[in-house]
């Protein structure tokens, strides 16, 4: 006997035909969604044949509608934006330091699917990574030997670098201010050095980084800190040399700290900072302080010999923390030293000193703007701020004594002479106030004998017996000596002009005024071009060595010195191009 219900197949989507006399014909079945008759041979291959293809629909799924994520899905990026994210990924790499590895990283391919809609997205290869960030240096290093090539004079800043590796490298960057009076300053290269740091071994890899660029014959200073190696390569290099003005500073804080009796008071303070900085437990408890007395959670600075500045960021930190600092160490059975009342009057007034040097310090380590010509004027900022009042104390006399004395001692060794000339061609200090009247004289005829000087190139050969321009003569005469041509105004009124007109106002930028008073100076143009070109500081070596650093790390000490130098110049490149 049949069963009272007929029986389905694949879930109920087709039953057995049903015959006259109620019995089921076990050969044919009914599809229930369309009706259709068709042969059963004890196989459904057949009937999910027919939902398939007829139907739309895979056997043993519910049917539902599909959702706008899904639409979207499935459908590949084009080859062009594929492309476009294989270089930006090169890109990211070399601008933030990141290591190649990061291609193999799953999570980043799983963003990527999703930003994309593309699930089937994947990440390019090492090897690819690796080749697009050689075409891409390829590509911007062609950019900058375009930019090198226009430049008429160029300075240069070096320094040498120790790696985690224990690895030598020397750094260099290129300093230039172009036809637009814009100043352009980038990475040359960090180049890994084999010899020892002889100063006939320094000069020779100066100049093979200079060859390398072929701007050998452009190149007018070359800035360094005062190691005696370097001044000495200094000396040997056919360029003019410039020692980094901070460093001098900084040296000279250094001898006045000793000389001025504050070494007791700062290692006082260097031990309360170690307390907390070596203590995670020592740190919390002082956060719990500082939020209970309403000041802002932050942490003590220890200040390092080779970090300028440390030393005041070190005072400021503690003073302003002091009630929150003794109230953690009044609760703990450790025991410290901690600064008297005298002893933190004592670096109050030391935190007023200091202020003023690192302002001097950070205002030169600037390369976005001129600063060769602001270190006369910085240095004699600097001299003022140390002069001596009847209210100073006894180790307050002492240090500006001990400061003045060595700053005097160490700026006779700079290249004062270039340093002056700079100092009269920015338009902001050219009445010279920062030298005394004896001396600026002497700045101005320098000058003259320099704009004689460049002159012959800048002029076209004159026939010999020229016809005199009466009527151009005789216009200029009525419109006024501004308007004067360049070709024929004298030197000497050139420079006298520019030296008794109109001074820019001190918030504008030099190259600015220079290029709106090209035509009226046009003679003095390229002096300005070559001596504001200059860096005050070596501080654009440093930033190039704290970038290395981020890239020569213990995981990718590995890196082949060819690797470093083109990783660190794309990054840097690319950074100040943002």
């Amino acid at each position: 006997m049949e069963d009272a219900v007929t029986p389905g197949l694949l879930q109920g989507k087709f039953i057995f035909k049903t015959l006259p006399n109620g019995n089921l014909d076990r050969k044919k079945v009914i599809c229930t969604l369309c009706k259709a008759e068709m042969a059963y041979c004890r196989s459904t291959s057949s009937l999910k044949y027919h939902l398939v293809h007829k139907h739309s629909e895979a056997p043993g799924k519910s049917v539902r509608q599909t959702t706008m994520l899904e639409c979207n899905r499935g459908k590949p990026i084009s080859p062009a934006l594929s492309a476009k994210l294989t270089n930006l990924l090169a890109q990211w790499i070399a601008i933030d330091c990141r290591p190649i590895g990061v291609v193999g990283d799953d999570g980043l391919e799983l963003l990527l699917q999703a930003a994309t809609g593309d699930p089937s997205y994947k990440l390019p290869a090492r090897r690819t990574i690796t080749r697009r960030i050689h075409d891409q240096y390829t590509a911007e290093k062609a950019a900058k030997d375009v930019k090198l090539a226009g430049a008429v004079c160029v300075a240069l800043t070096g320094d040498h670098w120790t790696s985690f590796k224990n690895d030598n490298y020397l750094g260099v960057t290129v300093h230039l201010i172009d036809v637009s009076w814009e100043l352009h300053s980038f990475a040359l290269g960090v180049i890994k050095t084999e010899e020892r740091h002889f100063a006939e071994a320094c000069a020779r890899q100066f100049l093979d980084v200079a060859n390398q660029w072929g701007i050998t014959e452009k190149i007018t200073t070359i800035g360094t800190d005062g190691a005696p190696n370097m001044i000495a390569a200094g000396r040997i290099l056919p360029f003019e040399h410039l020692p980094c003005v901070a460093h001098l500073v900084q040296r000279s804080i250094v001898m006045s700290l000793r000389d001025g009796g504050f070494d007791g008071v700062l290692a006082k303070c260097r031990k309360v900072v170690g307390h907390f900085k070596h203590s995670p437990d020592n740190s919390d408890e002082l956060n719990a302080q500082q939020a209970s007395l309403e000041q802002d959670q932050e942490s003590l600075v220890q200040d390092v010999p080779t970090r300028w500045n440390s030393t005041l960021a070190m005072i400021e930190r503690l003073r302003r923390n002091r009630d929150a600092v003794h109230a953690t160490l009044a609760q703990q059975t450790h025991k410290l030293a901690l600064p008297t009342n005298a002893e933190y009057e004592k670096l109050a007034k030391l935190e007023k000193l200091l202020e003023p040097c690192k302002y001097v310090t950070e205002l030169l380590g600037g390369e976005k703007y001129v600063s060769c010509s602001v270190v006369l004027p910085a240095l004699c900022h600097l001299l003022r701020a140390m002069k001596i009042s009847d209210d100073d104390p006894a180790y307050i006399v002492r240090f500006k004594t001990a400061f003045t004395k060595d700053l005097n001692q160490r700026r006779e060794k700079i290249n004062l002479e270039w340093l002056k000339v700079a100092t009269a061609l920015d338009p902001r200090f050219k009445d010279l106030k920062c030298l005394p009247k004896a001396e600026r004289e002497i700045v101005w005829r320098k000058l003259s004998d320099l704009v004689k000087a460049e002159e012959p190139a800048l002029q076209p050969p004159r026939e010999e017996n020229p016809e005199p321009p009466q009527k151009k003569t005789a216009l200029l005469l009525l419109m006024g000596w501004e308007s004067e041509s360049d070709d024929d105004t004298p030197v000497d009124n050139v420079v006298e002009r520019y030296k008794v007109g109109p001074c820019a106002s001190l918030d504008q930028c030099p190259l600015k005024w220079w290029s709106e008073h090209t035509a009226v100076y046009g003679k003095m143009a390229p002096i300005a071009q070559k001596y504001l070109g200059t860096p005050a500081t070596t501080v654009p070596c440093e930033r190039l060595f704290s970038l290395a650093g981020h890239i020569v790390q213990k995981k990718r000490c590995s890196l082949s010195p060819h690797n470093v130098n083109m990783l660190v110049c794309l990054s840097d490149w690319w950074k100040k191009e943002r």
